[in-house]
């Protein structure tokens, strides 16, 4: 009997003793609390996912956490996101800023985009002078050591795609400017 003086039956082999009246008690203040994460019933509007937390208040991205059926302002010109991005090709990689990743991306040759980080021009140069050792001439190309490759990785900071780190700080400041 628990506090409440319930005497549900409990059953075997469950990591934590409750009826099932408790279980479902649990599992509703669960979703309440921390949502459930599933797939979105359209894709993202903003960043394209399909993965999204359903509240009840409604559904959320997973990925740029935009508000599931708002629709962004199209006649806005889209918010300025500032990155340095971390580009591999062969045993170079590529440490440049751009305000238009894609665009700047696709003028680019290169293997793979290995990560972004939030900066300007500013910390473009701080990487630059960071990784000085390791830069061919005076470009912005770097070999690719064991230093420079731990630095993307923890900037990626686990990051499966870049992209969905940039869609989120898109996002953001979509959010923040409405």
């Amino acid at each position: 009997m628990d506090d409440d003086g319930c005497r549900g039956a409990v059953r075997g082999g469950v990591p934590v003793p409750l009826c099932d009246r408790h279980v479902t008690m649990v599992a509703e203040w669960s979703e309440a609390e921390h949502g459930v994460t599933d797939l979105l019933p359209s894709p993202c509007l903003l960043c394209g996912s399909r993965l999204g937390v359903h509240w009840r208040s409604g559904w959320q991205c997973a990925v740029c956490e935009w508000r599931h059926g708002e629709v962004p302002d199209h006649e806005l010109p889209p918010p300025r996101v500032d990155v340095v991005y971390y580009l591999r090709y062969a045993d170079r990689v590529k440490i440049g800023t751009s305000a238009n990743p894609r665009q700047r991306l696709a003028a680019i040759w290169h293997e793979d985009l290995l990560a972004f980080e939030r900066g300007d021009r500013a910390l473009e140069r701080r990487r630059h002078e960071q990784f000085a050792q390791e830069r061919h001439g005076g470009t912005e190309w770097f070999r690719a050591s064991d230093r420079l490759l731990a630095h993307v990785g923890d900037v990626r900071a686990g990051d499966i795609d870049p992209w969905d780190r940039y869609a989120r700080w898109v996002s953001e400041a979509i959010a923040l400017r409405s």
